[in-house]
């Protein structure tokens, strides 16, 4: 048995990582900035999903993430960055355009985020954007939960 746990690593060792992907250690750092975000609503009930979105942005640029969500749950967006001195936001829009966060929705350091009751069931829209940021482009990584 060791012998071929062994000849595994040997030969997992010599595979170019072409092959298994490359991950930008930027976006793992930003993900993990949000999930530290997350953490508090965790311990309150919320529960965080799988799902999540990364990308990079210039400053002044936005990105619309949509999602389907549903009356009688509520759901909190957590945004994080690694960039050190990078502003970030998070906001819910409904299908008409409206803002439709709650007011307690929330932007400090590598966090940001946005919480919402929603009232009808149906696709939402979540703007990201880095409003500031002294990197040509700020990577970012969105989480979500629901309760």
């Amino acid at each position: 048995m060791k012998r071929i746990a062994i000849s595994v690593l040997v030969l997992t060792l010599g595979v170019p990582p072409a092959i298994f992907g490359s991950v930008d250690p930027a976006t793992v750092y930003a993900r993990a900035w949000a999930i530290l975000a997350a953490e508090p609503y965790v311990k309150k009930g919320f529960q965080v999903r799988e799902d999540y979105w990364v990308g990079d942005l210039r400053s002044g640029e936005k990105k619309a993430v949509r999602q389907q969500l549903f009356k009688g749950n509520e759901y909190w967006f957590w945004l994080g960055t690694e960039a050190d001195a990078a502003k970030i936001s998070v906001h819910v829009y409904d299908s008409e355009g409206k803002l439709a966060e709650q007011p307690d929705s929330w932007e400090k350091g590598h966090f940001a985020a946005a919480h919402i009751i929603p009232k009808t069931t149906g696709s939402y829209y979540i703007i990201i954007s880095v409003e500031e940021s002294p990197a040509a482009r700020t990577h970012w990584a969105l989480v979500y939960g629901f309760r």
